[in-house]
This record gives structure tokens, sequence and C-alpha cells, in this order.
């Protein structure tokens, strides 16, 4: 079984990319959800176990919103507010979020520096 994680843009790819095994396969909205991305966002993913992982912002709920009607059995995974996106997202914060998700298995742990 597939796992799929539903992005906005390839910079949000590239930041979780790094931190995911590759067979989690994730995929960009590029910010604009028409009824042909939509579809062709259905038929890649199918039945497969997929999450919601949107900016903090507005344009990322309207595009969680649109995503959470077309999956609704998606899991949510969001980033905190006041942090430049998913891709300004220190990797601290994303792992401690994928793991809150159930995905530990497929996270590749950076090298944290000491805590002093």
């Amino acid at each position: 079984m597939a796992i799929y994680i539903i992005v906005e843009g390839k910079n949000d790819r590239s930041k979780l990319r790094r931190l995911l095994h590759e067979d989690v396969r994730i995929v960009c909205t590029f910010g604009t959800l028409n009824s042909n991305k939509l579809e062709s966002l259905r038929k890649e993913i199918k039945d497969e176990e997929v999450y919601l992982f949107m900016d903090n912002d507005s344009s990322g709920k309207k595009i969680r919103g649109v995503l959470r009607d077309a999956f609704p059995d998606a899991g949510h995974i969001y980033t905190r507010r006041g942090y430049p996106g998913v891709e300004g997202t220190p990797d601290e914060y994303l792992v401690a979020q994928l793991e809150k998700a159930g995905l530990e298995e497929f996270i590749i742990y950076p090298e944290f520096p000491p805590i002093p």
C-alpha cells in the first residue's frame, strides 16, 4: 500500500523529501485546484493512504477544504501558525508532526544539535 502526502508546492515537497523515505509519494497542488487537477490527484491516489499537509494560511486552508471533500478519509498534518509555510517550518517540528500522524517508520531522522 502506497502512502501519499499532498502539499501545495515544490519547495514544500523538497523540504519533506529530505525527511521521508522515497516510498512515500509527495504530490503538489501547485497552489491551485481546478477540477482537472483534482481528478488527476484522485486517479493517482485512488484508495491509497493519503495525508494533507498545507500551509497554515488562508490559501492553504482553502486548498485543505477542497481536498478534505475529495479525500474524506485523509489524515491531516498541520504546521504551526507563524511559520512561513511547510517549507519554512523547522525540521524538528516537521518530524514531530509526521510522528503525530503515525508515519515514524518512514521518517529519515536528521541529526539535531544537542540541547544545551
